[in-house]
């Protein structure tokens, strides 16, 4: 699937109290994960790309802009390596994750990502396809505004 994709789920509250799910996500791709959690609100951590590994993402606690824009392959000219830049497919595609809606965005692999918090304390979770080796071996990284999604949209 080479497609920003969103996998929903949902909330079921009874006099028990309530559970989250996202039943249609799939583990089997999964080989490490790890959170993060910013120290404030409004910290953005971005943009940070691969040309072979894919990551799940879930919001576990509060609220998160995220972003994904497809890469193009990385130029060499000279032997020097150019930054990818963006692809004519378009702009970044921007998602709000939240866990009061709990949904896990699917980021394949040849798209950078970015992430703001949007709350305080809030928890993000990432499920990654590649091995942490591996993953360092195929780690592009750009300036946090490279594609600036940050403002609000005031409606």
């Amino acid at each position: 699937m080479k497609e920003v994709k969103l996998v929903s789920g949902g909330v079921a509250v009874d006099d028990r109290g309530s559970v989250r799910f996202v039943n249609d996500f799939n583990f089997s791709q999964v080989k490490r994960f790890y959170q993060v959690q910013n120290h404030k609100k409004g910290f953005i951590r971005a943009w940070h790309g691969h040309k072979n590994e894919g990551k799940y993402v879930y919001a576990c606690k509060g609220s998160f802009l995220v972003g994904a824009v497809k890469m193009k392959e990385t130029v060499v000219l000279d032997g020097i390596a150019d930054d990818a830049i963006i692809s004519e497919e378009g702009l970044p595609q921007k998602f709000i994750l939240s866990s009061e809606s709990p949904k896990v965005l699917w980021i394949p692999s040849g798209y950078a990502n970015g992430f703001m918090s949007l709350t305080e304390d809030g928890i993000i979770q990432f499920f990654s396809t590649s091995s942490l080796e591996d993953s360092l071996n195929d780690d592009i990284r750009f300036d946090y505004n490279k594609w600036n999604i940050w403002k609000e949209d005031f409606r």
